[in-house]
């Protein structure tokens, strides 16, 4: 096995790993999860890098892991949770969200795994990235041709955001 497959399936147990450690409730503060989640973004821009779309792995920790995880960082700590009222969400509602994704989990798996038993079709015996994957000129086409709606929209959706925790932020003061 080579060595970049070894740091791949690492990278990969890490961002697993790391993410359930966002979504399992233990009653414990909110900001181990917030913690969690940017190690968990960590991860992938180490895939990103294996993948060699640099520009990728470097938006990923820049809006993920820096600008995103202020706002919930800054959402989290305005929200100022007690232990107490960390202890008093239902369980069993935690329990059975669990099981459910469990479940789906397990569902996906054996579907993935039935898809790659398969032979792969003629003429797709390549499966090799493009010269420019991951590039800033890429991600600049795709996100400004294909998807300006969505940009515009997201744009939007974080001034939105931001205005109601200012408002919130008010209140409070």
């Amino acid at each position: 096995m080579e060595f970049a497959h070894i740091l791949f399936w690492l990278l990969a147990f890490g961002a697993v790993v790391t993410s359930l450690l966002v979504v399992l409730p233990r009653g414990r503060n909110p900001l181990y999860g917030a913690l969690a989640l940017i190690v968990s973004f960590v991860f992938m821009a180490g895939i990103y890098v294996l993948l060699v779309a640099h520009a990728m792995a470097v938006l990923q920790i820049l809006v993920y892991a820096g600008a995103i995880m202020v706002l919930f960082t800054f959402v989290i700590m305005l929200l100022n949770l007690t232990k107490k009222e960390l202890a008093d969400e239902s369980k069993t509602v935690a329990q059975g969200l669990g099981a459910v994704a469990m479940l789906f989990i397990a569902v996906k798996a054996i579907v993935v795994i039935e898809a790659s038993a398969h032979q792969v079709p003629a003429g797709r015996e390549s499966f090799a990235l493009a010269g420019d994957f991951g590039t800033i000129e890429q991600v600049g086409e795709h996100l400004f041709k294909d998807y300006l709606v969505s940009f515009e929209l997201t744009g939007v959706l974080l001034l939105v955001a931001v205005i109601g925790a200012v408002v919130l932020a008010k209140r409070t003061l």
